[in-house]
């Protein structure tokens, strides 16, 4: 079956918090270039963007800024364009976004993303969704797994087994990838994150789509969380 196509070019990354709960990893590292898999976590990021077709990439850097401007450098050896936009720790990814938009996106649809996941997410199939729904936004979300496994009880406190770390089909999360329109900027916070204010209020005007990415998805936010994508990418298509 043939993938989607994706005629979108230009991506913005955020590549910008301090990975507080990757220390002592972090201390004098910055959370993308942390290695997962035998590579940077960011290296990652920008070789599915390549394979999904985005060519230009801003980057948005602030901790540790200048490791990641040094790998990197303009992109040529990863085969894309990559200019970099600087903002705060503190002005969180509303700050982030804003600057690096109003600095160097011109385009009128572009994709969006943390910077931090490991996916095989096909970005034609997530700009058809954005395109379907007429959004200012658009985010890619996956059913969560827990990070226990469960213990069945029934109401005689008898134990009747065992579920090893489900996946909690009623639910989702936010996988941290977007498609924006450019009409996102009126909504974007100089300072905090959009997670927490700009798609709470797209949500109420119903301009936030939701696109169901039935593949993988791997975060990298905690020790725990590395140890586990190490495992999973040893015997993971992706690696």
């Amino acid at each position: 079956m043939p993938r989607p196509q994706n005629s979108v070019r230009t991506a913005v990354v955020l590549s910008g918090g301090e990975g507080i709960r990757l220390l002592p990893i972090t201390k004098d590292l910055p959370k993308g270039l942390v290695k997962v898999g035998g590579k940077p976590l960011l290296q990652w990021v920008v070789e599915w963007l390549r394979e999904n077709g985005v060519t230009s990439i801003v980057m948005g850097v602030a901790y540790l800024k200048d490791h990641i401007i040094s790998y990197f450098g303009n992109g040529d050896r990863f085969g894309v364009e990559i200019k970099y936009s600087i903002h705060t720790v503190q002005g969180g990814t509303g700050e982030g976004f804003s600057l690096a938009i109003g600095r160097y996106v011109r385009d009128d649809t572009f994709f969006a993303l943390n910077g931090d996941q490991i996916t095989d997410l096909r970005l034609g199939s997530l700009l058809g969704k954005h395109v379907e729904k007429s959004a200012i936004a658009t985010i890619a979300v996956v059913h969560p797994r827990l990070p226990f496994g469960l213990v069945k009880v029934d109401r005689h406190d008898n134990c009747l087994g065992f579920i090893e770390k489900p996946i909690l089909k009623e639910r989702f999360i936010s996988t941290g990838v977007y498609v924006f329109d450019r009409r996102i900027t009126r909504y974007l916070p100089r300072r905090g994150d959009i997670e927490r204010v700009t798609f709470p209020r797209l949500s109420r005007f119903h301009k936030l789509g939701a696109y169901r990415h039935p593949g993988s998805f791997i975060t990298v936010n905690s020790l725990r969380e590395l140890e586990e994508a190490e495992s999973q990418l040893k015997g993971n298509h992706l690696n």
